[in-house]
């Protein structure tokens, strides 16, 4: 078996999404090919092989470093480990030893063959750590120490884009230099007059849209100045403005300070001394402004040498995975629109859910303009001679005018991502997604090598382990994951569903099916589902999908152009459209079920009760207990009645609220009192939930 060393977190900027991105790799990994060793690279480039509990954290603070690390403050702020700058070498050692063992690099190629990069940013997509691995004759996933280095780099990638006859956008390129030691008033009227309003200012060489401004009609000159000051990671704090805010809400600058997704991050340097923690920088502060200075300039450690300002284009924004096939040439999946909330698609949207949505392919009336997209992105890839895989970003405008503006070498990998979203599409899970990486990851390895490597042998050992999986498929055990349904928990059901899929997908035991759950009057119909509806944004977008059961043909003709991939890598039941089933149906292609469902049905006992009657065995409760626990008074009823201390409840019609409004408060507060909580008697997740301490916040409980 594969040993496949997942490398995540580093010392970026985009850590945090590295390390969420790199929890899915480990989740999807294919587990009867591959062996997952997760790999944490730590803020100074450490290597740790980290204890597999704690890649379920919610973000990397919340385990490194080590709360028993942290300095006693007043205040209990989160920090990164470059905040603990009082740390000895030894006892650095002894943080990283807690969470894992921390490795050599000289160690890195006895204990993994193969390293899947989820890095970004620095040392994950500049070409630093792909050099290493090199060096250690380690191969890895996506393109090498060339392609990364152009990658990382947008103003680098304007110029040769621009000499290849690629759209770009007006472009202003600005040196920190020339911004510190220059004429600002300068700058910004050049800005006015070549690149004209909006403005679009970023980062050079950061990822995930962090720093990036966008300037309308109505910025003034001290706006624009903010803007380059954030892209530069610097920041003015003024007297008036840190003294406006109460204790608390200087506590909760502080902290969004030290969130390097939105904040400068720390160290920092502050009036020429260097700042390691929130907690001296408040102590700084009070200090400077208390001895008379109208003004503080925080400067960033980690921060960037040149910002490009360039024109807003307007139109439809979108994004491509393009990928290299095993016979050489590159393909583009079908590329998706990105719906925002607001102009920019900014840290949050891209990886908050809710914050934006996704259309694939994009929502164009000429499929023809998509399919000039796709060709552009794969002459993009091409030219800049990326490797295994690529994700492009761009615009294009009313006028049908293309404009490539961000071609990156890794994506981000989360579960709802473009890279599984689009891979989807063509009919692969992610599990199957991520096989096909590695394996054209080391063909591109071998391509490139000037001398033989351990890739070859590799390669060899994964096309056998390969055809043995597709000989054993069929003794895997069938299991329908049940998900949706239509409680207003029903997308906290899929996001549920989905998780359960996937772990199931990537095990050596189980073949799993996702199995949708709709209304139908007073009952509910099922669907088998393909793999790109369970990966739609929510089971509003899914149900949608099954009703309408349209077919486009851009991703038609995508998925015929790549047969042989879907073949390889997808299984034997593969479908490509909802198929309505029902329980009987269901028992001759299942032999388990995994409800995944939340509220009515699911939670309630009829879901439990069909499968009964079918002898299908599930996950959970009986129907018995399901139809007692699905109502939350008679649930704390029953427990009363046998000797449990329980809360007071009332039970309260919509009926009667509906019949006098008036009456049914003054019933509550005869019973109840205040504060007290109102809740649905059957919907969970905190639907509805609303808590109410005195008589000015009544509520209305329906």
């Amino acid at each position: 078996m594969i040993k496949v060393g997942i490398f995540f977190g580093g010392p970026s900027r985009e850590r945090e999404i590295s390390f969420a991105g790199g929890r899915t790799v480990y989740d999807n990994l294919d587990k009867s090919l591959f062996q997952p060793v997760p790999i944490f690279v730590d803020s100074y480039g450490c290597l740790i092989e980290l204890d597999w509990s704690y890649i379920y954290k919610g973000t990397i603070r919340d385990f490194f470093p080590p709360v028993e690390y942290l300095p006693e403050t007043e205040h209990q702020f989160q920090v990164y480990l470059e905040s603990l700058n009082h740390l000895s070498d030894a006892e650095l050692k002894a943080l990283r030893a807690s969470v894992g063992k921390e490795l050599s690099w000289e160690q890195l190629s006895d204990r993994i063959d193969f390293a899947f990069l989820a890095l970004h940013g620095e040392f994950g997509e500049d070409g630093q750590i792909q050099g290493m691995l090199e060096s250690f004759d380690i191969p890895y996933s996506g393109s090498g120490i060339r392609a990364c280095s152009i990658g990382i780099d947008k103003a680098f990638q304007k110029k040769m884009m621009e000499v290849a006859d690629f759209n770009c956008p007006n472009i202003i390129e600005l040196k920190r230099a020339d911004w510190l030691e220059g004429n600002q008033d300068s700058i910004y009227e050049q800005a006015k007059s070549d690149i004209k309003y909006p403005i679009v200012i970023r980062p050079a060489k950061q990822g995930s849209s962090i720093g990036v401004s966008i300037l309308n009609n109505d910025t003034d000159f001290q706006d624009f100045v903010d803007a380059v000051d954030l892209a530069f990671f610097r920041q003015w704090v003024h007297k008036d403005q840190w003294e406006s805010m109460d204790q608390q809400k200087q506590i909760e600058y502080l902290r969004n300070m030290a969130d390097i997704r939105d904040g400068l991050g720390f160290p920092m340097d502050v009036l020429d001394e260097t700042v390691y923690h929130p907690e001296e920088l408040l102590n700084t502060l009070n200090k400077a402004f208390k001895s008379g200075k109208d003004k503080v300039l925080l400067e960033a450690w980690s921060n960037e040498q040149l910002v490009i300002l360039e024109s807003f284009i307007e139109g439809k924004e979108f994004s491509c995975i393009v990928v290299r096939k095993e016979d050489g040439t590159a393909a583009a999946l079908p590329p998706t629109e990105i719906v925002k909330g607001g102009e920019l698609f900014d840290y949050r949207s891209k990886y908050m859910p809710g914050l934006s949505r996704k259309l694939t392919p994009i929502n164009l009336d000429d499929h023809g303009d998509i399919r000039r997209i796709m060709a552009e992105c794969v002459r993009l890839f091409e030219y800049l001679q990326f490797h295994t895989y690529a994700r492009i970003d761009g615009f294009i405008n009313p006028e049908g005018k293309i404009f490539l503006n961000d071609p990156n070498t890794t994506s981000g990998m989360l579960p709802s991502s473009f890279f599984f979203h689009q891979a989807a599409e063509i009919g692969l899970n992610p599990s199957q997604f991520l096989t096909f990486i590695i394996r054209v990851s080391l063909q591109e390895r071998i391509k490139d090598s000037v001398r033989k490597t351990r890739a070859e042998g590799l390669y060899e050992s994964l096309k056998k382990q390969m055809q043995n999986q597709k000989n054993q498929e069929a003794s895997k055990s069938k299991v329908a994951v049940f998900l949706g349904g239509y409680s207003f928990e029903r997308h906290i059901s899929v996001e549920s569903g989905r998780n359960i899929y996937e772990k199931l997908a990537s095990s050596e035991k189980y073949a799993p099916m996702p199995v949708f759950l709709m209304k139908d009057g007073d009952s509910h119909r099922l669907f088998q589902i393909p793999i790109n509806l369970l990966l739609k944004d929510n089971a509003d977008d899914i149900r949608d999908k099954i009703l309408k059961n349209e077919h486009h043909p851009v991703i038609d003709e995508i998925k015929a152009s790549l047969t042989q991939m879907t073949e390889t890598y997808s299984g034997s039941d593969t479908i490509f459209n909802a198929v309505e089933i029902s329980y009987e149906e269901l028992r001759e292609k299942a032999n388990a079920v995994f409800i995944a469902l939340h509220g009515r049905p699911g939670e309630d006992g009829e879901v439990q009760a069909r499968l009964d009657e079918m002898g299908l065995p599930y996950n959970g409760c009986s129907a018995e207990a399901s139809s007692v626990t699905i109502n939350k008074y008679n649930t704390l009823q029953t427990l009363k009645q046998h000797g449990f201390s329980v809360t007071d409840q009332l039970l309260l019609s919509k009926a009667t609220f509906n019949e006098n409004p008036t009456a049914f408060i003054e019933q509550v507060e005869q019973n109840m009192g205040y504060p007290l909580i109102a809740k649905p008697v059957d919907d969970g997740c905190s639907s509805a939930v609303k808590v109410s301490k005195d008589q000015m916040q009544r509520i209305a409980v329906s």
